[in-house]
């Protein structure tokens, strides 16, 4: 088992790895899975069901009007939870050990609350970088910036980090020691892909509060 990408095949100057692959395969599975379950009466309430006590979970564990951010945390906990466990079938291996696409995450958890906050009040929501001072705008940019990459790696260091283990263990000792290190590399995908929708959460919502707050700011002026 390589822990590392492995390069399939060159379309031009993009190369598609094993990870993209495995990407895009479960990706189409969760689609289509999600779609034929929602056809079937009971398993559409099931999901209903689990969807609701999320939703419910995830609004109430932050001040903010976080409602808009339901679908996106959920998705990334059921697409992260799915890939960072599917190396328990022989022969494929985590995408998120690619840091390609654990980038291209953080990067999309970094614009989620970003894009709504644009959205709400436009181009003037970044003055907020500019406050308490127009010295700090670096600081803030870097704090931005830094936060997300430490996003990025955290997913994919976890991930590669668990993978090498297995790889050394399986190389060194056969087939069966491994097999509790694996039960644990599952926990640890599924903590993982847990953090990482909270911490999208986190940061989405800091976003949200900062609108929220411009707004009321506005309000009290009117008054």
């Amino acid at each position: 088992m390589n822990p590392f990408p492995t390069p399939l095949w060159s379309i031009g100057p993009v190369t598609v790895t094993d990870s993209v692959l495995v990407m895009i395969v479960l990706s189409l599975l969760l689609v289509g899975g999600g779609s034929i379950a929602l056809r079937l009466p009971r398993a559409r309430a099931a999901l209903e069901l689990g969807y609701d006590t999320l939703e419910r979970s995830i609004v109430q564990s932050t001040s903010a009007d976080a409602q808009a951010l339901v679908p996106l945390v959920l998705t990334l906990w059921i697409f992260l939870g799915v890939a960072n466990v599917v190396s328990l079938v022989p022969g494929v291996a985590t995408p998120t050990r690619d840091l390609s696409l654990a980038a291209a995450l953080a990067a999309i958890s970094f614009s989620a609350g970003h894009v709504h906050a644009l959205r709400a009040q436009g181009v003037a929501y970044l003055r907020h970088y500019l406050e308490p001072s127009p010295f700090l705008l670096p600081f803030n940019v870097i704090g931005e910036i830094g936060r997300t990459i430490a996003l990025a790696l955290r997913l994919f260091g976890n991930m590669l980090s668990g993978h090498l283990v297995v790889a050394i263990v399986l190389y060194l000792a056969g087939l069966l020691l491994p097999v509790p290190l694996m039960l644990l590399g599952v926990l640890t995908g599924l903590v993982q892909a847990y953090i990482f929708g909270v911490l999208t959460l986190v940061f989405a919502a800091s976003s949200i509060r900062q609108v929220e707050a411009e707004t009321a700011r506005k309000g009290r002026e009117k008054k």
